[in-house]
């Protein structure tokens, strides 16, 4: 089954941080081949808060989007956002 990381982002402080971060975690992604399947973008909000960026990604299985969180690429760019964001993320086993 595949594994996919879900996060929805409810503040963003540094617009330019979340940009290095984005260079960064995106290296990461393709590295444990990762495939972005939401990346922000227009939305609508239909229920519940609003975010501003919502961000989806796809893995090979749930197992592999794991190794990817734990990995020392992705926790390198992770490091960036400390006291820059506040977010949902999870890691989902999809069907």
């Amino acid at each position: 089954m595949k594994g996919y990381i879900v996060t929805v982002y409810k503040t963003i402080k540094d617009q330019n941080i979340l940009k290095d971060y984005a260079v960064k975690a995106k290296a990461a992604v393709e590295k444990y081949e990762g495939k972005f399947l939401v990346r922000g973008g227009e939305k609508t909000t239909t229920e519940g808060e609003d975010s501003p960026r919502t961000v989806i990604i796809e893995f090979s299985s749930y197992k592999q989007a794991k190794i990817f969180y734990s990995s020392p690429e992705y926790q390198e760019a992770h490091k960036l956002l400390d006291g820059t964001v506040e977010r949902h993320h999870q890691i989902i086993e999809g069907i």
